[in-house]
This record gives structure tokens, C-alpha cells and sequence, in this order.
């Protein structure tokens, strides 16, 4: 149920483990603010243990996530980008916003975000 069922255009995912110091970091500085932000907003967070199987209703274009925390950017169920373990607030924000605008999401306009089509690699 992680991308379909989600009213918002793109969900976060949160791959995590027990004892993982930049996931309590993360806990700590960004999650209290992250549903109140319009990131928070166009993309929901779902927690996810980095050691469970993957939702069904998830694909990721990349390896499994190896390293905690691992944030999956996910656009109607699909990975469209990824930030790879926690290095502070700031760098947080910035890998964000740069992965939503890079998926279709502007935050002059976040209530009008619309995915953007994958393009086609075919022939």
C-alpha cells in the first residue's frame, strides 16, 4: 500500500534499522517538522525496516537499500530517486527538494504537483 493507495503524487520512503544513530539523528532533527513541510505534504513518509521484504506495490529502479537511513523518492509506486544515508538537516532538505523538482513537484505550487511521466526508453 505504499504508492497506489497514498492521495499524495509521490511518497518517501524510510528504509531504517534498530540501533542506527543517523536514523535516531534523522528522528530527532527532521521528523517532529517533515508532515507539517510541503515535502511532507506532496510525499508522505512510510517507515520501513531496511531488514523486511519490499511492499508489493513497490519498485525500485535501484539495488536494495544497504545502507540506513536510505530515503526512496516513489512516484505511483515506482523509485524516481534516492538519498542515501543522513548527513545533517541542511543536506537533507536540499536532496529532497532537488529529488521532488526532478520528479514533476514545484514548492511555488505543491496542491498542483503531477508526477511527471517516465520517458520512454524504448525505440
Amino acid at each position: 500500500m505504499a504508492g497506489a493507495a497514498s492521495a499524495a503524487p509521490f511518497q518517501l520512503l524510510m528504509f531504517e534499522r534498530d540501533g542506527c544513530s543517523y536514523c535516531r539523528q534523522w528522528n530527532e532533527e527532521i521528523g517532529p517538522a517533515y508532515p507539517k513541510t510541503p515535502e511532507g505534504q506532496a510525499a508522505p513518509l512510510q517507515r520501513l525496516d531496511v531488514y523486511a521484504p519490499l511492499p508489493e506495490d513497490v519498485t525500485l529502479t535501484g539495488r536494495p537499500p544497504a545502507f540506513t537511513p536510505t530515503f526512496v523518492l516513489l512516484s505511483e509506486g515506482r523509485e524516481v530517486g534516492r538519498i542515501e544515508g543522513y548527513a545533517g538537516d541542511q543536506f537533507f532538505w536540499v536532496m529532497l527538494e532537488r529529488l521532488l523538482h526532478d520528479a514533476g513537484w514545484s514548492a511555488a505550487d505543491p496542491a498542483g504537483a503531477v508526477p511527471s511521466e517516465p520517458a520512454d526508453s524504448g525505440p
